[in-house]
């Protein structure tokens, strides 16, 4: 299915949150999610679902200055 990612389309084959990171390369466990513009915590991504047209954020700190 397709979903938006960091405002960048992805065809992806998860269907829910957490595999979804997983599948895409976010795997530290540092990141902050939001889905649809709702924020979602790490303890709700293995049960949160997936479906067609979604937008996903991932934030991630960033070092240096």
């Amino acid at each position: 299915m397709q979903i938006i990612v960091n405002a960048d389309p992805r065809d992806i084959r998860a269907t829910t949150l957490a595999a979804a990171l997983d599948e895409l390369g976010f795997t530290s466990p540092a990141i902050a999610t939001a889905l649809n513009g709702q924020f979602i915590s790490r303890a709700k991504r293995v049960d949160t679902r997936l479906t067609a047209g979604d937008r996903l954020e991932v934030l991630a700190p960033m070092q240096g200055g």
